[in-house]
């Protein structure tokens, strides 16, 4: 599985992008919104979650590279996530402090978008995030989404819910 767009190409997970990945995963500024920050450990077994989930489901996150270098900045793909009690497909992404600010989150998450709704048969897709994570917000509506809940999560923070149908996605590649 290989996604292209202007910039960025994404790529499936290998075990050799761990030393990329820690750097995003393990830099606490890009995880301030996540329950904790990665180690080693977690990194490995985050790697080794998204290489079993492509091989049963045939999406995960997959590694987000620079078309020009091929350096892996960071991960967005789909997984099946708890939201707010319900097992819903979900765009999530990470892309490395030093590469932020410069669209390549929103760019990969539309290539997920578009993916998805053009290779698996949901309905709807799903981002959710921190309240206050108002950066993953902004990459959620570039993605074409829409503010759908709210509500207090396991850890006591407000959380939101963003969404898009099949149907509104069509209409927005008129």
């Amino acid at each position: 599985m290989r996604l292209e767009t202007e910039r960025l190409f994404l790529r499936e997970m290998t075990r050799e992008d761990f030393d990329a990945l820690y750097v995003v995963l393990g830099d606490s500024d890009v995880m301030q919104h996540y329950p904790y920050t990665f180690d080693g450990a977690r990194v490995r077994g985050w790697i080794e979650r998204n290489l079993e989930r492509c091989r049963t489901l045939g999406f995960g996150l997959w590694a987000v590279c620079l078309r020009e270098t091929g350096e892996m900045i960071g991960d967005c793909g789909l997984t099946i996530q708890n939201i707010n009690g319900a097992l819903l497909p979900e765009i999530g992404y990470h892309i490395a402090k030093k590469h932020q600010r410069r669209g390549y989150g929103s760019e990969a998450a539309r290539a997920v978008r578009d993916w998805t709704f053009e290779h698996a048969p949901f309905r709807m897709v799903y981002s959710y995030m921190k309240k206050d994570n108002l950066a993953s917000s902004a990459i959620a509506r570039a993605n074409g989404m829409t503010l759908l809940d709210e509500f207090t999560d396991a850890e006591g923070k407000p959380t939101v819910v963003y969404g898009i149908s099949r149907e509104e996605w069509k209409e927005q590649k008129r």
